[in-house]
């Protein structure tokens, strides 16, 4: 997709320039929708995330219960390509950031999409474990080129239209976290319906194929292939780049080479922004419990999970109809450091406050106000923290980094993970008392970032400091 270019300012004007009533009246219609609506690229990334979640939702709940029932495989198999998945997923984000900065959005985007389709056709007809771990690989590579593709060109467009429109970047990164949320909201009910239908497991799959195709097509017809800007300050830096490489490199060092050490170099040793990884890892360990401890308490408190598809409704209904006005309201009133932290705190009230909820309804009550909290306390923080990443590291560096800081927080999650489901066994109150101080650690090293509310010098003060 060609970008629109900008309105002529050297055009003659036009012959009812002077009138009093025309042209004010012109502006006065422009202006809010100027300062306000998205740009198409902007819309094109947000319904990509959309179709994304869809397609990904409409398989991914129905995996388990097919390797199990479906393909007879025992528990710790099953457990062990559900764990392959993921690190294939998030601990590969960073590849995908990497490739997203060297290569632009434009291919990495597509080949994911290539790689998904793939996935999901084979795991359609896997009835080996080989198969199916192959299948399930494609399946988790496919988003670690994808998301980070997307996520980096979310954040960075939501800069560019802050500095053009005065809008919070915060509030364009909420409806690409609201657009993600509904996917992963209609997902699953797509995948139950052909279910019911009698289609099976494969039918799921092959919908989710379906699903990216178009995402593929749509990509394919209405991706920019090149933006002048960043293309211009590629070349700038390549340049800049290739007088240090002949002055400091042996002749046997390629200059690519260097300039991607280079790079991974200057993320991994910004110490503000790994400060944001760790803390947005307190978050996702936080964020697992979801499917690890309170799958525990629903049957603990029920004798069954069957209300757990309910409880996940309710996360996903949550983000879907508050995140945008809990984003705008926050936006213009707290920075980000402020969000992350304060929804830091809300997940681990949520925690704090299981053994202290009277069992209600159906037992349910503990388990539904762990699910309110976690999620209000996601819809403040995540936003904030990838609206933070654009001032805390170099633009040609940001794919890199959207990546980083999935795949550092994926690695503390298998870490997590383990030592959280070691507590599964504890006394209660010790166990959502130390799930409670994994976000809190979280909020202490959230709050001595920067305040983040975005521009250039702020963000070379970060990265100096």
């Amino acid at each position: 997709m060609n970008r629109p270019e900008p309105a002529r300012t050297d055009a003659p004007e036009p012959a009812n320039a002077g009138a009093p009533a025309g042209a004010p009246a012109e502006e006065k219609r422009r202006r809010p929708r100027l300062a306000s609506a998205p740009t198409p690229y902007l819309r094109l990334l947000t319904v990509t995330q959309f179709a994304f979640n869809t397609g990904f939702y409409a398989v991914l709940p129905y995996l388990a219960t097919h390797l199990g029932s479906g393909l007879g495989m025992a528990g710790w198999l099953v457990g062990l390509v559900l764990g392959l998945r993921t690190f294939s997923q998030q601990g590969l984000f960073v590849v995908g950031g990497a490739l997203t900065d060297r290569y632009g959005p434009r291919p990495v985007v597509l080949a994911g999409c290539a790689l998904r389709i793939t996935g999901f056709g084979w795991l359609a007809f896997a009835g080996s474990t080989a198969t199916v771990i192959a299948a399930v690989l494609f399946i988790g590579f496919a988003a670690a080129l994808f998301s980070p593709a997307v996520e980096s060109e979310a954040a960075r467009e939501a800069v560019r239209h802050e500095r053009d429109t005065g809008a919070p970047r915060a509030h364009v990164l909420a409806l690409f976290s609201a657009a993600g949320q509904a996917g992963a909201f209609i997902g699953p009910l797509l995948g139950s319906l052909l279910l019911l239908l009698g289609g099976g497991f494969r039918a799921a799959c092959l919908a989710g194929a379906v699903v990216f195709v178009g995402v593929l097509a749509g990509h394919a017809r209405l991706m920019p292939r090149a933006d002048p800007v960043r293309k211009r300050e590629r070349e700038r830096d390549w340049n800049r780049e290739r007088g240090a490489d002949r002055a400091q490199t042996p002749g046997t060092v390629t200059r690519a080479a260097q300039r991607g050490r280079s790079s991974w170099r200057v993320v991994f040793t910004n110490r503000p922004f790994l400060l944001l990884c760790l803390a947005y890892s307190g978050y996702l360990v936080s964020y697992n419990q979801l499917y690890l401890s309170l799958p525990v308490e629903v049957e603990r408190a029920t004798g069954s999970g069957a209300a757990l598809g309910w409880l996940f409704a309710l996360s996903s209904l949550l983000v879907v109809v508050a995140q945008v006005p809990l984003t705008r309201f926050s936006a213009h009133r707290i920075a980000p450091r402020t969000a992350l932290v304060t929804g830091l705190a809300v997940v681990a009230a949520g925690f704090a406050a299981v053994p202290l909820t009277p069992a209600g309804p159906g037992g349910l009550l503990p388990g539904a106000v762990l699910v309110v909290l976690l999620t209000l306390g996601q819809m403040l923080l995540v936003p904030a923290a990838r609206g933070l990443v654009p001032d805390l590291v170099e633009d040609r560096q940001l794919g890199l980094a959207t990546g980083a800081l999935s795949s550092v927080s994926g690695i503390a999650v298998l870490a997590g993970s383990a030592a959280t489901g070691a507590l599964l066994d504890a006394p209660a109150p010790v166990r959502w008392a130390v799930l409670a101080a994994v976000p809190l650690a979280g909020a202490a090293l959230a709050f001595t970032l920067p305040v983040g509310r975005g521009g250039k010098e702020q963000r070379t003060r970060a990265v100096a400091g």
